[in-house]
C-alpha cells in the first residue's frame, strides 16, 4: 500500500458605474406642473436678467450656448463607445487546434464502477513499461472484474484491487516486478521557474506528463493529484500492478522515487475523490459493505469501436503552453503570485473527442 501522510485566489472584481442621462436632462424626474417649475424671488430676478442679456446679445449667442450644452450632454446620453478588440497578448496562452493530440486507444484504461460511473486512466508505458505491460495483461484477463475500491483515506489516496489479497494472478502476470521508480531521462518541454522541496527541477513533457529531477541524473514522475501509482509491500519488487492507487487530496510528493507511477486519471476522477472516507487504520474500509464494487476494467482498444472513449491531450511543446505556465506562475492583477509553482499545480488539459 501507499504509505500514509501524517487561495489560489480566483476572484473577479467588477465595479459598476452608472451614469444617467437625467443628470443633464431632468425632464424624466421633474414635476409636470408648470407652476411647480416657475421660479420665484431671487431665482426669478436672475432668470429675467439672463433673458434680457440673451435678447441684447441676439439669437446667435443663445444658439452657441445651446450647442455647447448639447455637446457636453451628448457623450453621456448617447450609447457607450464599443469595447476595443482583445489584444493578441491576452490569448497568447490559450491552445489552438493543432495543440490537441489524440491519445491512442491502447493507452486508455477504462474502469467501470457500480452505478455506471467510469474512471479513465491514461497509461504511461514509456515511463513504466514493465508495470504497464502487467496492467494490460490484467485487463485482458478481466482480473479486476468484481474487485473493489477498498481504501479511501482522507487527504491521501484511494486504492483498488483485490481486498482479500488472495485472488490468483492470471497467466503471464508475475507477483514481483523490478521497480520503476524513476524514468530514463529528464526532458521537459517547459521548465518550472524554480525547483521545489521535492526536486531540483521540474517541468512538463511535450506529451503532457509532469516530470521532476534532482539535477544529478535522476528523474521521475511525481505523485500529483490523479496520478496512478502501484501499491506494494516493503519489498520494492512486490508491486505487480494489480493493486493501484491515486492521490485524492493534496499531491503525495513524498512517495516520489519510492513507488512506480503508471499513469494519470484524465476523466472521472471525482468518482474516486468523492467516495466516503474510512476512519479505519490507513483508510481501509473495516466493513466490506462500504467498498465500491468495480464492474469491469478494460483497455479502450478492447471495447467495441462505438463504445470507446476518445480523448486528446494539450501538448506542451509550443509557445502557448509555455505562456500558460508563466501566467500560472505570475498571474495578472489583482491576484498575487509568487513567481513560481509546484509542477503539480500546472493544469494538464484534456479534451473529450467522443459524444458521451
Amino acid at each position: 500500500m501507499a504509505e500514509r501522510e501524517g487561495f489560489e485566489p480566483s476572484i473577479r472584481f467588477c465595479r459598476i458605474l452608472t451614469f444617467q442621462a437625467s443628470a443633464f436632462d431632468h425632464s424624466a424626474t421633474a414635476p409636470h406642473s408648470l407652476e411647480a417649475t416657475r421660479p420665484s424671488g431671487r431665482a426669478a430676478r436672475a432668470q429675467a436678467g439672463w433673458i434680457a442679456r440673451r435678447q441684447r446679445g441676439g439669437h446667435d449667442g443663445g444658439m452657441m450656448l445651446l450647442l455647447a450644452l448639447a455637446a457636453i450632454a451628448a457623450p453621456v446620453r448617447g450609447s457607450a463607445a464599443p469595447a476595443p478588440p482583445p489584444s493578441p497578448a491576452a490569448t497568447a496562452y490559450e491552445a489552438v487546434t493543432g495543440d490537441w493530440r489524440p491519445i491512442p486507444d491502447d493507452e486508455l484504461l477504462v474502469m467501470r464502477l457500480a452505478g455506471g460511473r467510469t474512471v479513465t486512466i491514461r497509461l504511461a508505458a514509456w515511463a513504466a513499461p514493465l508495470h504497464v505491460a502487467q496492467i494490460r495483461r490484467l485487463a485482458a484477463a478481466h482480473w479486476w472484474d468484481a474487485a473493489s475500491v477498498y481504501r479511501v483515506q482522507e487527504n491521501w489516496v484511494a486504492q483498488w484491487g483485490d481486498a482479500s489479497e488472495e485472488k490468483p494472478l492470471p497467466a503471464g502476470v508475475t507477483p514481483q516486478v523490478d521497480p520503476e521508480f524513476e524514468i530514463t531521462r529528464f526532458a521537459p518541454a517547459v521548465l518550472m521557474a524554480r525547483g521545489d522541496p521535492h526536486a531540483r527541477a521540474s517541468g512538463i513533457t511535450a506529451d503532457a506528463w509532469p516530470v521532476a529531477s534532482d539535477g544529478a541524473g535522476h528523474a521521475w514522475l511525481p505523485h500529483c493529484y490523479a496520478m496512478v501509482g502501484v501499491a506494494r509491500d516493503a519489498d520494492p519488487r512486490s508491486g505487480s500492478g494489480a493493486e493501484l492507487f491515486t492521490p485524492i487530496g493534496q499531491s503525495a510528493r513524498r512517495l516520489d522515487r519510492n513507488y512506480t507511477v503508471v499513469g494519470r486519471i484524465i476523466d472521472g476522477m471525482a468518482n474516486l475523490s468523492a467516495l466516503a472516507r474510512s476512519d479505519a487504520p490507513m483508510g481501509v474500509y473495516a466493513d466490506p459493505a462500504q467498498r465500491t464494487p468495480i464492474e469491469w476494467v478494460r483497455l479502450a482498444s478492447e471495447l467495441p469501436a462505438a463504445e470507446r472513449p476518445r480523448f486528446a491531450y494539450r501538448a506542451a511543446d509550443n509557445p502557448r503552453f509555455a505562456a500558460a505556465v508563466r501566467r500560472r506562475e505570475n498571474p495578472p492583477p489583482p491576484t498575487i503570485g509568487s513567481g513560481a509553482i509546484d509542477v503539480c499545480e500546472m493544469p494538464l488539459e484534456i479534451r473529450r473527442l467522443d459524444a458521451r
